[in-house]
């Protein structure tokens, strides 16, 4: 899709060139802000009940009189805010997918100046809106006709817009990426095909990309992550991605991923109902691929690695059992309790591992728990931190990006439910606060680091009619490690 800003013509609006024209209102009073072909067509649905200035209502018109555009749409936004522009725009995005609109031009009227946040906020929902899994389903609907979309904009808003389409289309294809993986089959989307994801990333926008097979994993004593392995016939792969566009000696952002490609809970075995969907429990690797790419797109000025501990949670006469002990790369035991809190046992090997590259700061990403549905539902991920000042920098980049998450507690007090009478801890405390009690496992192993943990068990895929990856937290990373670039 090919984004660009198009100046209004000194005619107005109804002199556009496009196919398409979608006019989007912030207010029942920019109506008035149209010019009078335009303004007569939306008054006249107003007088006669076919459009309300309701968020999220939208029409279209044919052949408007006196407007160039062949197809023209309204769609209310409700208020100004960027968030507003991306739910109106995705209304109005409806009313020209299935047509033969090749090139939409978007005006948005009464926003009282544009700034890149609308221009992000409309490839985001252009992206969104049109994206369609089609890898293993031949069936999918064909792409539509819409091939360009323009924002029109006065010169003074020119640069910021333009700017936002820019970031806008780097997150559009870093989603993409995440969504791609997090909805590819558990048969096709192995560790292996991960690690061949990070490879082409690698080749195409240069990184450099190192993965590590299970001897190397044995030689550094991951105990925890060849226990969660080792149920399974698939080879795991620990994989390690590079951006390096910063200063040489300048310390690198690390994301980590958690990469469970399939997790049927291990011994401790999920239901049946809905265990499909575990296919999405490697979101946090694949957030972590797309945001890798959406920062080298931007040839951002950091340091960027990121971390991904890929592999099966499988049942067989190899897999680890409740009660097994093992031993972390840092040396302290786990006493499993539970082999379906996998997630943490792969993400503390992983985080001791991110120690060697002496992080400026360390930020896990992981499908970890349902509790944190629980807690938060499905709009906002779970931020825990102890830094104050990195659990404000996450807020902000979501906030920012629209993709929000809340900050959870993590007093010392949960802690104690990790207690284990043979080994330094269990993997699970009791089902109250579990999200809480996952993060302050993670937390003993960062006693080096400055650490953020966000838990995307609710915001990184949706069920039921609408199914399929978010792609967040990828909108959320990119801020994050582009407000650090500057």
């Amino acid at each position: 899709m090919d984004f660009k800003t198009q100046a209004v013509p000194a005619a107005g609006l109804s002199a556009v060139t496009a196919d398409g024209l979608l006019v989007v209102l912030a207010t029942a009073d920019a109506a008035s802000m149209l010019d009078q072909p335009l303004a007569d067509e939306l008054t006249r649905a107003l007088r006669d009940g076919d459009f309300e200035c309701k968020p999220g209502q939208a029409l279209y018109a044919h052949r408007v009189s006196g407007v160039k555009a062949a197809r023209v749409g309204f769609v209310f936004a409700g208020d100004n805010s960027a968030k507003a522009l991306r739910k109106a725009v995705a209304a109005g995005l409806s009313l020209f997918k299935s047509g033969g609109t090749r090139n939409l031009a978007v005006c948005c009227a009464g926003f009282g100046g544009l700034s890149a946040a609308h221009g992000e906020a409309l490839v985001a929902a252009v992206s969104d809106g049109l994206y369609v899994y089609r890898d293993t389903k031949p069936s999918a609907p064909a792409p539509g006709k819409l091939k360009a979309v323009s924002l029109l904009c006065d010169k003074a808003e020119t640069a910021a817009a333009a700017e936002g389409l820019r970031i806008g289309q780097a997150l559009a294809a870093g989603t993409t990426l995440a969504r791609e993986c997090a909805n590819r089959p558990a048969n096709l989307c192995t560790p292996s095909h991960l690690a061949l994801q990070a490879r082409k990333l690698g080749k195409d926008h240069g990184l450099k990309v190192e993965v590590l097979e299970r001897k190397d994993c044995e030689k550094l004593g991951m105990g925890s992550f060849l226990a969660v392995a080792q149920g399974s016939d698939e080879p795991l792969k620990f994989i390690v991605a590079r951006w390096m566009g910063g200063a040489k000696n300048e310390a690198p952002v690390v994301l980590v991923g958690k990469g469970i490609t399939f997790d049927t809970g291990g011994i401790s075995i999920k239901p049946a109902a809905e265990m499909d969907e575990m296919k999405y429990d490697m979101g946090g690797a694949a957030s972590v691929l797309g945001t890798l790419r959406a920062v080298a797109e931007l040839k951002a000025k950091v340091n960027l690695i990121g971390i991904i501990p890929a592999c099966e949670n499988m049942p067989s006469g190899r897999a680890v059992k409740p009660g097994d002990v093992v031993k972390s790369m840092s040396g302290q035991t786990i006493e499993i309790l539970n082999t379906d809190a996998e997630g943490r046992l792969i993400l503390c090997d992983a985080l001791t591992y991110a120690e060697r590259f002496k992080p400026a700061v360390v930020v896990d990403i992981a499908t970890l728990t349902g509790a944190c549905v629980i807690a938060l539902g499905h709009h906002r991920s779970g931020l825990f931190s102890p830094d104050d000042d990195l659990a404000a920098e996450l807020m902000a980049a979501g906030d920012k990006a629209l993709d929000p998450a809340w900050r959870m507690p993590l007093d010392d007090e949960y802690d104690e439910a990790l207690k284990s009478h043979y080994a330094d801890m269990g993997n699970v405390g009791g089902r109250a606060g579990g999200s809480i009690t996952a993060a302050m496992f993670l937390k003993r192993f960062t006693a080096q680091l400055r650490w953020a943990h966000l838990d995307i068990a609710g915001t990184a895929w949706k069920s039921g009619v609408a199914k399929g990856s978010t792609g967040r937290p990828v909108p959320l990373l990119t801020h994050f490690v582009l407000a650090r670039a500057k």
